[in-house]
């Protein structure tokens, strides 16, 4: 079945579903007739091949959140997904941002983190760091999708920026694949404009380099997408989603 899955997923340039497929994290469904599949990871869907109400309506037990970004892989998952979901479903306009490798000027990057502004302390994302991205609802995205500190020592990677102590802004694999990690960065309200959201990332592009990582990007507004064009990125395409309120 995985390889069927494979085959309706292969021209989908998508981490996420990379990592579904690859068995690390999320979850692969397909309906009864095995000519659809959804990949779910985190609040993330992806639907490929051909468009199953079936799917579009299922429900993983393990998903027990309200709030869902769906991902269409073309315009007739998209009809069928403003159809169930009425009103509940908020079509947004989301950017994908290109996979290139060895595109990134590490001499860039290290002098984007000096210019981190003084009074505020950069470091990897351990357990302590671990607690306070769990404890604090602005920061929960960082490590979400790790049930637990040694998940996350295992799988993920990230970089926080701390400020007496207190967490003001992180950069963190939200998932990860065989070859790379998805980048998530958060900064606390009161930190944000102080060039802290550019100074993790570029530390955390700086990690994931020295450790044969790929940091994948997809970007929510065009404020992510200027931040990513900025740490060396460059813009693919615009693409169709929905925001689910009352998965």
């Amino acid at each position: 079945m995985k390889e069927n899955i494979k085959e309706l997923f292969k021209d989908w340039n998508e981490s996420l579903i990379w990592s579904c497929i690859q068995g690390i994290m999320g979850e692969l469904h397909t309906n009864s007739k095995e000519d659809a599949a959804m990949a779910i990871l985190g609040d993330f869907v992806f639907y490929a091949g051909t468009p199953s109400e079936e799917l579009v309506r299922l429900k993983p037990e393990s998903c027990r959140q309200e709030f869902l970004i769906m991902v269409p892989q073309n315009d007739a998952w998209a009809e069928l997904i403003e159809k169930y979901y009425g009103n509940r479903a908020k079509k947004v306009t989301r950017y994908a941002i290109k996979k290139e490798k060895d595109i990134f000027d590490v001499s860039h990057l290290e002098q984007a983190v000096s210019e981190v502004p003084e009074g505020y302390e950069l470091k990897l994302l351990e357990e302590q760091e671990y607690d306070l991205c769990r404890s604090n609802p602005w920061a929960n995205d960082l490590v979400s999708q790790f049930k637990d500190y040694d998940t996350y020592k295992k799988l993920g990677l990230g970089v926080v920026a701390l400020k007496d102590g207190e967490l003001a802004a992180g950069a963190s694999s939200y998932s990860r694949y065989n070859d790379g990690i998805e980048i998530e960065i958060d900064t606390r309200e009161d930190h944000r404009r102080k060039g802290l959201a550019y100074g993790c990332g570029a530390k955390l592009i700086l990690e994931c380099l020295k450790r044969g990582l790929y940091p994948s990007w997809d970007a929510q507004n065009k404020w992510s997408v200027n931040l990513a064009e900025k740490l060396g990125y460059h813009f693919s395409q615009e693409y169709v989603a929905y925001e689910i309120i009352g998965y």
